[in-house]
């Protein structure tokens, strides 16, 4: 099959079972996607939804946080991987938020990722998901799934998957793309045990063709 062709067919397949595609972190608002954003890399967004209401009672804005002391922030998300670091970051970032954007999150990629703990990755989610750009982050789960399923052919980086899905996938489609993509990997094309029999475009698939020739030779 090549490669635009799985695609179309991919893509018209996530269509029809997965119609609605959204994250997973709790928010209201885009300075409390932000934080959580921040606070889910390497870790859970189970994890994340857990320590983040008391974090947006208390520190409703992007003022409060970065008025607030290393020490009194890290209680709230002590239990997150790399505590300390989050901890500096998310108080620096509120306050370049409060210094250069009027207390708003910026819509412009290059601005995001100026911000302390944005990188590529948390600037495409905020893109996407807050402002409906055409956008696309790449996690763990992008990456695997992006790979294994034939939407890229072994790329190396993040980057060049990120590239790969946003030349093909059309720009209105990137933000519900990338959650189709996440969600996929994370219930269905998991890492160790991917649930085959249960994937509703294993026939799509360009590891199951590998491993299933004589179930998909019509492809």
């Amino acid at each position: 099959m090549k490669m635009a062709d799985r695609y179309k067919a991919i893509i018209q397949r996530f269509q029809e079972i997965m119609p609605v595609a959204e994250t997973e972190l709790h928010y209201d608002t885009p300075f409390q996607l932000l934080i959580a954003v921040i606070l889910s890399a390497q870790c859970t967004d189970k994890r994340v939804n857990i320590v983040t209401p008391p974090l947006f009672r208390d520190y409703p804005s992007p003022e409060a946080l970065a008025a607030a002391s290393e020490e009194a922030v890290y209680e709230y998300i002590k239990s997150v991987t790399f505590p300390n670091n989050k901890t500096r970051s998310l108080i620096k970032m509120a306050k370049m938020l409060v210094e250069r954007h009027h207390s708003s999150v910026p819509s412009q990629f290059d601005e995001l990722v100026k911000l302390p703990g944005v990188g590529r990755k948390t600037a495409n989610v905020i893109l996407s998901v807050v402002f409906n750009k055409a956008a696309m982050a790449v996690d763990t789960h992008v990456f695997r799934v992006s790979n294994r399923i034939g939407l890229t052919n072994n790329s190396p980086t993040p980057l060049a998957t990120e590239k790969t899905l946003v030349k093909y996938i059309p720009g209105e489609l990137q933000p519900i793309a990338h959650h189709w993509l996440i969600l996929h990997g994370r219930y269905v094309c998991t890492a160790r045990n991917p649930k085959c029999s249960q994937c509703g475009i294993a026939d799509l698939c360009k590891d199951f063709e590998k491993r299933n020739p004589s179930l998909t030779s019509q492809h």
